[in-house]
């Protein structure tokens, strides 16, 4: 599923049409160059769930937890990490056992150290705004791509 977004708005809103359609346990990849829109998207995501304080970059602390009634979301940030193995040390294991939803920009500096991907979001600049390609690596993401487009209609 392809996207053209014009703006940091639509960014948001297309994060919350994500969260109107999330399913737990789910594992999001979400790549793209810096500046590209990722940390929009999560955004809109958690804003879309309910959540009204920041909305942090965890780019320096790795991960950000946030808490929802219906479940957790894990938004990490694996842009500094040295090696993939530094995984281990934050707990990956755990926050990926725990359920919920875990994010995470950057997922090629993870490699060989995190689970595939139920949704991969990749995001790029172009002109007037920035294009979204979703695509659905499992079942759960795949139905996640089918109803974000049907929210989209």
């Amino acid at each position: 599923m392809k996207s053209f977004l014009a703006s940091a708005e639509a960014t948001e809103a297309l994060g919350a049409r994500l969260a109107a359609c999330l399913e737990q346990p789910m594992v999001i990849w979400l790549s793209g160059t810096l500046g590209a829109g990722k940390t929009t998207l999560v955004r809109g995501l958690l804003r879309g769930m309910g959540h009204t304080g920041p909305c942090r970059s965890p780019t320096y602390t790795i991960v950000e937890p946030y808490e929802f009634d219906l479940l957790p979301v894990y938004h990490f940030d694996l842009y500094r990490l040295g090696d993939p193995a530094e995984l281990e040390f934050i707990g990956i294991r755990d926050y990926l056992a725990g359920g919920g939803v875990s994010i995470l920009e950057w997922p090629e500096r993870g490699a060989g150290h995190l689970p595939e991907p139920d949704l991969e979001i990749r995001i790029e600049p172009c002109p007037g705004g920035r294009e979204i390609c979703m695509q659905g690596r499992s079942e759960s993401g795949a139905r996640l791509c089918a109803c974000v487009g049907a929210l989209e209609k």
